[in-house]
């Protein structure tokens, strides 16, 4: 293994991501030191070579790059407050899950204390990290991310989105909420056709091809967003839009409609103020303005 500075790293907290993230980072050949609250979360990692710290604090004196992983925004300053004084001097990677204001204060926490601050967002489950299709987004300090970019590539491709410190994190949660939308659309139809006999598994052979191609229409309804013209010719009208069909169809199959009410009254709110001969990307008016 390297003895050079860069290559030295130290992971705090071994959930399921932080574990993956350091078992990347051993098998990458980086000298990693590993913490946890609970110490027996690091015998795994030990075995694979890296070195365990006794304290959080051994931890962050034992790398000039330290990566946080904690459960939250609290558990963040609740381990490293009382740190401060070690950090200094050091880059922090903190890839635990905060909103973008409190990246932003965890930023802003960083610099008084003199340390260098990265924001990141993790867009992978822990058993894809280091695979393709594993791709983290970080924002704060260029320097920091140009600078440790190949190790943070051995985690998935990095993205560095700006100095914003909280950016990271707002597309994180953006791209998090057109997931769990399009999962809960995938659920409304898993359960509208299980009565008649349909297994979820047979609706996902018919699901999953048919959605991915429709996300080819993201960059056709962002040129509409972006140029602000809902007028256009070949776009679907949200009048020819109305989800009454669906709903009664739902209700028939004694579904909720709860996850297709939430579209329909986005898209209801737009037609009753005239706009119904627009495209069906004009929703996003509903939604910008409440």
């Amino acid at each position: 293994m390297t003895t050079n500075d860069s290559f030295h790293v130290s992971v705090l907290g071994l959930g399921a991501m932080g574990s993956a993230l350091a078992a990347a980072l051993v098998t990458a050949g980086h000298e990693t030191t590993v913490w946890n609250r609970s110490a027996g979360r690091a015998d795994a990692l030990a075995a694979q070579g890296a070195h365990v710290a006794a304290t959080a604090g051994d931890a962050v004196r034992a790398s000039r790059l330290v990566i946080a992983c904690l459960l939250d925004h609290a558990s963040v300053h609740e381990v490293l407050d009382p740190l401060a004084g070690d950090l200094a001097g050091r880059t922090l990677v903190n890839v635990t899950t905060t909103s973008p204001e409190q990246s932003r204060e965890l930023a802003s926490w960083a610099a008084e204390a003199g340390v260098t601050y990265l924001d990141g967002g993790i867009m992978a489950v822990p058993d894809m990290v280091g695979q393709p299709g594993a791709s983290i987004l970080y924002s704060g300090s260029a320097d920091a991310f140009q600078q440790h970019q190949p190790l943070l590539d051995r985690w998935g491709t990095s993205a560095y989105l700006g100095e914003e410190p909280g950016l990271a994190s707002l597309y994180d949660l953006a791209l998090l909420a057109g997931m769990y939308v399009m999962f809960a659309g995938f659920l409304h139809g898993a359960a509208m056709v299980a009565p008649a006999g349909v297994t979820a598994g047979r609706f996902a052979t018919m699901a999953t091809p048919w959605l991915t191609a429709m996300t080819g229409a993201f960059h056709e309804y962002a040129e509409v967003i972006d140029s602000g013209d809902y007028t256009g010719a070949g776009q679907q009208s949200l009048e020819f839009s109305d989800l009454g069909d669906i709903l009664d169809a739902s209700a028939a199959q004694g579904v909720s409609t709860e996850v297709v009410d939430m579209v329909q009254r986005l898209l209801r709110r737009q037609i009753d103020a005239g706009h119904g001969k627009e495209g069906f990307a004009r929703i996003i008016e509903s939604i910008r303005h409440g």
